[in-house]
């Protein structure tokens, strides 16, 4: 039988609780697995080039390029179930364990992955906890210091049908969600969340943006890009927007507009934008867009700042491609 060695990062993911889950409605859970499989997982698989190995029931194990395009697929992953679980009670949520390694494995004619780098992985998410991602220390030394997640040092941990302990992290995903701003941390004395009249205006912004994102995106029709076509037709990061204040306590505004863009072109048919959980990772970072673009599988940035004084918010959106097309200014 031929077969081929490799390097690869492997993901392992698995429901928790499946067969509670399908126990009390077994026509709802696979519907819900259905769902969220051509909506979220399969597009963020996709976005960050990684390829079905195959499904294990209620589960996957994914070959990837890179331990970092493997663990921003984690994050894509975990933080969608995050948002897509909000109001739902405890029994009726989907929630994934991850667990990721960069080892050894034997590909067969068929495709399949075997070997120790596959049970390591499988391992791993066996201790992660709902919800969270496991990586190896193999894993973990390739992706610290170009990612910068807060993660927990678990220390060598024995897994099983495994010789040797392994260096396991666990990663700290509620972190990633709001990262701390960069530079001195703001005076008390101004507010931290927007009054009600600038939030008002900060949507309307959002809306305008949109509408404008969206009719240049559509009506660009089916032109070639650099990223394959397997891509959805509308792939895009919104990258958090930059406050031109001055004043750290108006970082809330950059925000704000980074969520609401995030969620509003998440909207839009045949869509994959990445979660802002992702984006936030590059806030403050000095990297080219579209080198960004290419890191995260996408066909667009948008990228922007956001300036207010008094009751006027000033608004600058960028959308980077192939080109760089500008959006108009805002102004309120």
């Amino acid at each position: 039988m031929n077969e081929t060695r490799k390097l690869a990062a492997i993901l392992v993911s698995d429901i928790v609780g499946y067969s509670r889950l399908a126990g009390a409605d077994e026509d709802r859970a696979l519907a819900r697995l259905r769902g969220l499989r051509s909506d979220l997982i399969d597009p963020a698989i996709t976005a960050h080039r990684g390829r079905i190995v195959k499904r294990t029931g209620d589960g996957s194990i994914i070959e990837f390029r890179s331990a970092v395009d493997a663990v921003r697929c984690a994050i894509e992953l975990q933080s969608g179930l995050v948002e897509r679980n909000a109001g739902l009670p405890p029994e009726r949520r989907i929630e994934f364990r991850v667990g990721i390694h960069v080892g050894d494995v034997v590909e067969e004619t068929d495709g399949d992955l075997m070997g120790d780098g596959v049970n390591i992985a499988a391992r791993l998410e066996s201790v992660a906890e709902p919800g969270g991602i496991c990586v190896s220390e193999d894993a973990y030394r390739q992706v610290k210091s170009r990612l910068h997640l807060p993660a927990h040092d678990l220390g060598p941990t024995e897994l099983k049908n495994i010789a040797e302990p392994i260096r396991v992290y666990a990663l700290d995903i509620g972190k990633l969600a709001h990262p701390p701003p960069s530079g001195t941390p703001p005076p008390a004395a101004p507010p931290r969340h927007p009054s009600r009249a600038t939030l008002a205006i900060a949507l309307v912004v959002v809306a305008l943006v949109v509408g404008g994102l969206a009719w240049q995106i559509l009506s660009a029709g089916r032109r070639p890009t650099d990223v394959g076509a397997r891509a959805p037709h509308l792939s895009i990061v919104v990258l958090p927007f930059a406050n031109l204040s001055g004043d750290a306590s108006q970082d809330y505004l950059g925000d704000v507009l980074t969520e609401e863009l995030t969620a509003s072109l998440a909207r839009l048919p045949d869509s994959f934008v990445v979660s802002r959980t992702t984006a936030f990772l590059y806030r403050g970072k000095a990297e080219d867009v579209k080198a960004i673009g290419k890191e995260l599988g996408v066909r667009y940035v948008l990228e922007g700042s956001a300036q207010k004084s008094g009751a006027r918010i000033r608004v600058n959106a960028q959308r980077s491609s192939a080109g760089v097309d500008v959006l108009p200014s805002f102004s309120m």
